[in-house]
């Protein structure tokens, strides 16, 4: 039986009388690509911390390969490359002598071809000589992203890797990723853009408040929560108060159903309402729906 990538069981963590982490549980499979999502203070930057062993849990344990990030700390931080949320850099240091170094705190010399093939494949070969302060925010975070590579890691965690990232760079990192996924490596990724999770994450776990409050496949989430959207743009929109409808951004008002037969009926309401319909879109499920009702829930 092949050990998980990243198991995590029962892990707690307080910070005073603040509950950062409230007993997780979670396995990670070699080869996901996984999601972790959650509002700001859910808990997931503490989780990363953990995994890293920067901070210390109060209870439980954490695994990454098989390897315990507290009694096997130094195997453990072998096979995990962690890319953090902020722009953490020496300022003293071109692109390749930072990329030797962090390779020198693996034991690792001679690992040129190895720097050269990360450098080319994030775009950074012409910014090798270059100062890390001479750089824009995106292309730190590329250098970031080679940091965490560098030692060529099995699992590799990815904290808020595009925010302040141009698209034209985040479509080449992801593209990036995704062959690193192709290619065996575990992909853990944390992310307030929705849509980027729905588009990679195979299986996602959202947390809140220190727990998990949603685990499964992508499509599973997306059939069991998400509904889909009729929205409508009306005459007189005062005629449909009392239809269940809800006002969004724009001007247009929404109406959730759970199957197509369902859309006839709902036009006949609003006919009969005399509400004047001039525009009309149908939406399909999205991450971000599920995001909102699984964290509105008590």
């Amino acid at each position: 039986m092949t050990i998980p990538a990243i198991r995590i069981a029962s892990v707690t963590k307080h910070y005073g009388q603040l509950q950062a982490l409230g007993g997780v549980d979670l396995d990670i499979e070699q080869g996901e690509f996984f999601g972790l999502l959650g509002p700001n203070g859910a808990g997931k930057t503490t989780l990363i911390s953990s995994l890293a062993g920067l901070v210390r849990p109060d209870g439980g344990t954490i695994e990454i390969m098989g390897h315990d990030v507290v009694t096997d700390y130094r195997n453990a931080r072998r096979n995990l490359g962690v890319v953090p949320q902020e722009l953490v850099f020496d300022p003293f240091f071109n692109v390749r002598e930072l990329l030797r170094i962090q390779s020198g705190y693996f034991g690792i010399r001679g690992n040129d071809d190895w720097i050269d093939e990360i450098l080319a494949s994030l775009d950074l070969t012409a910014k090798a000589g270059s100062n890390m302060r001479s750089l824009s925010g995106g292309m730190k975070r590329r250098v970031l992203v080679a940091q965490a590579l560098v030692h060529r890691p099995p699992v590799i965690v990815l904290d808020e890797p595009t925010a302040g990232v141009d698209v034209e760079l985040r479509q080449g990192l992801w593209q990036f990723v995704r062959k690193l996924n192709r290619d065996g490596h575990t992909i853990v990724l944390t992310t307030h853009y929705l849509e980027e999770a729905e588009a990679l994450c195979g299986r996602i776990a959202m947390l809140k408040a220190g727990k998990v409050v949603a685990l499964d496949t992508t499509d599973n989430l997306l059939r069991r929560f998400a509904t889909h959207s009729l929205r409508v743009r009306l005459e007189r929109p005062e005629a449909v108060q009392g239809l269940g409808g809800a006002v969004v951004e724009g001007g247009w008002i929404e109406f959730g159903f759970e199957s197509f037969d369902q859309v006839e009926q709902l036009l006949a309401r609003l006919r009969e309402a005399g509400a004047g319909m001039s525009e009309m879109q149908l939406g399909e499920p999205d991450l971000e729906r599920v995001f909102i009702e699984v964290m509105n829930r008590d």
